[in-house]
């Protein structure tokens, strides 16, 4: 009963919603904070390290607002295409200010015995970046091409999976950038961007089986596919 009151209440109906918009706006912050940060000198740990909380709240809000949603049966179309869509912005954006910015650095791989060209790195940060925005626009096409046909197409567990990766990878290069300088945290993060990478690669090959067609989803799964 008290579910069902609360679910007539107009504040509640637009909860989830308002996460989302929160979120948005939380990560428009942390993506110019990243921009401006390189003004404050090398590493402005404080500066970056207020950015990496707003990044965990934007955070916290993504994991709330599908519960929160479902809890109260107040799911909506808005939160199932504005939802991915604000995660793709903070996740996308925040691998292109870092390129633009140049981190992570690499700095040890620049130095002898490796001596990579400064070029090399800047085209690995740029590369890294291209393969979460294409995966990102191509899983955004097929989501709205399904949603207009009637068909779900939400989060499954290996966007799930991709996401938290993408999001640790995004904390290593803040803390990386604020703290470390010797080559294991070079190494540490160049190991976390391949094997991001890789996840976000086969979690996009993933959403290409999902059924973006009535005539594809299987009897017994529902309007939502497995994928």
């Amino acid at each position: 009963m008290r579910v069902t009151t609360a679910r007539n209440n107009p504040i509640v109906r637009q909860l989830p919603n308002g996460l989302t918009v929160l979120r948005l706006i939380l990560t428009l912050l942390f993506l110019a904070m990243i921009v401006y940060a390189p003004q404050l000198g090398d590493k402005p740990w404080r500066f970056l390290m207020g950015a990496f909380v707003i990044f965990v709240i934007a955070g916290v809000t993504d994991l709330i607002d599908g519960p929160v949603a479902r809890y109260f049966d107040v799911t909506s179309k808005f939160g199932r295409m504005v939802d991915p869509l604000a995660d793709k912005i903070l996740v996308c954006g925040a691998f292109l200010c870092f390129a633009a910015v140049g981190q992570p650095r690499f700095a040890n791989f620049a130095q002898a015995p490796y001596d990579v060209p400064l070029a090399a790195l800047s085209a690995f940060r740029w590369a890294v970046a291209a393969i979460l925005l294409i995966r990102e626009i191509g899983v955004t096409i097929l989501r709205h091409t399904a949603e207009a046909r009637g068909i779900e197409f939400g989060a499954v567990y290996s966007g799930k999976i991709k996401m938290l990766v993408q999001s640790f990878a995004i904390g290593t290069v803040l803390i990386g950038w604020a703290f470390v300088s010797r080559p294991w945290g070079d190494w540490f993060t160049l190991v976390t961007f391949i094997l991001m990478s890789a996840i976000t690669i086969l979690s996009g090959i993933h959403s290409l089986s999902r059924p973006i067609r009535p005539g594809q989803v299987k009897p017994g799964t529902g309007a939502t596919a497995a994928g």
